[in-house]
């Protein structure tokens, strides 16, 4: 498919991974961000890489997907831009799932059972291993398991690692560029007008992340893609602390619910730096961005329960971002059937920085005409979830 062209619309880490894919297997690619690369949802997220939050299913075999795809493709950046790569700062430290009342723990011992069975190394810890593995967290603890496969990069890094190995393969970037609608010829749907003219190509990707519902409209196909915000803080830098991913067992329920209310789980990791990261938090409130105290007291308090040590511990700062939600929780990749030449590449919520690879070569199979990673039927554009109720815009 020599000579096809590509506009990938969204340059965070989603449109990053495709528009490598793309571009590796030798389309003319062309990648249009109405501000900066990464500089939106990818900018504001922790950088998780889990298969742990997920129980069987698609998005679980997606995750597993790109969890084999992540080391593999940064060491292939690394063999030509060593830098780029290392900066990504990959981290396959593992994650720990806490549950801190008795019914917790069965509810932890059940999903994990089910994992497992899918293919997830799950590994119950006992006190004496707790202790080993994270000697700062709390002692009153019902349950936890380890999750040897759960990992972290930093975002923003690795989209810019992502996107560097795309230019490489002569994608070109064109930032500022806000597309505005889509460009009709001959009957035809050739292109699409932007605030820096008009881009032609035979295929446009959807990669707009939160965005990505108003954009698909702009382009006359709506997806039912909505924004929910979450925030996260982070500490000064501590002594080494906590080495693992840890949450408690309430963070795969908030990741699954709908409601436009607060939901909030203790999340608590380190980076590289040092700092630690306390999260998280989801709310339905639009593209409303002002950060909330009471949003962030309830995050803090939930994380002092886990790491009693951090009481004290100064927040040097409080960041929040928007996630691209879909009601039925599960990614849009694929083509639209109402609009050829459109795909899209979108509705990850929080977990886009480790589906990313996955979704992407999901996605350039498809376009491709290729045999898929995985089954794609459930990921598909016409499901009622993305098109609205009763399966119509």
């Amino acid at each position: 498919m020599a000579g096809v062209r590509v506009a990938v619309l969204g340059a965070g880490i989603v449109g990053a991974a495709c528009a490598r894919e793309l571009a590796r297997a030798g389309l003319a690619v062309t990648v249009l961000d109405r501000g900066r690369p990464a500089a939106a949802t990818t900018a504001h997220g922790e950088g998780n890489v889990l298969v742990s939050d997920k129980g069987p299913g698609p998005e679980l075999a997606l995750a597993r997907l790109s969890r084999e795809l992540w080391p593999r493709i940064l060491e292939q950046i690394a063999d030509r831009r060593p830098e780029a790569a290392l900066a990504a700062e990959w981290d396959p430290k593992g994650g720990i799932v806490v549950a801190t009342t008795g019914a917790g723990a069965r509810e932890l011992a059940d999903f994990a059972a089910g994992q497992c069975g899918a293919g997830v190394t799950a590994e119950p810890l006992d006190a004496p291993a707790r202790a080993a593995a994270e000697p700062h967290l709390t002692r009153d603890v019902a349950a936890a398991v380890h999750y040897p496969q759960d990992a972290q990069v930093r975002p923003a890094a690795a989209a810019a690692a992502l996107l560097a190995d795309a230019l490489d393969a002569r994608a070109a970037l064109r930032t500022a560029c806000e597309v505005l609608g889509p460009v009709s010829r001959g009957g035809r749907r050739t292109g699409a007008s932007t605030s820096r003219g008009t881009v032609e190509a035979d295929a446009f990707v959807n990669a707009a992340g939160p965005w990505s519902g108003e954009l698909a409209a702009r382009l006359g196909a709506p997806v039912d893609v909505r924004p929910r915000r979450g925030e996260v803080l982070v500490t000064t830098p501590l002594p080494p602390t906590v080495f693992h991913k840890v949450y408690d067992a309430d963070y795969v329920g908030a990741v699954g619910s709908g409601a436009e209310d607060l939901q909030a789980s203790a999340v608590v990791e380190a980076t590289r730096a040092g700092t630690v990261l306390l999260g998280s938090s989801r709310r339905r409130v639009g593209f409303d961005d002002r950060l909330r105290p009471g949003v962030l007291s309830v995050i803090a308090a939930k994380a002092l329960r886990l790491f009693p040590c951090l009481e004290g511990v100064p927040v040097m700062r409080a960041y929040g971002g928007f996630r691209p939600y879909v009601p039925d929780h599960l990614p849009v990749i694929g083509p639209d059937p109402r609009l050829p030449g459109l795909w899209h590449a979108t509705g990850h919520e929080g977990a886009g920085i480790g589906l990313a690879p996955g979704t992407a070569r999901l996605l350039a199979g498809l376009l491709l005409g290729q045999d898929p990673p995985l089954d794609p039927a459930p990921f598909r554009v016409d499901r009622p979830a993305v098109l609205g109720q009763g399966g119509a815009v």
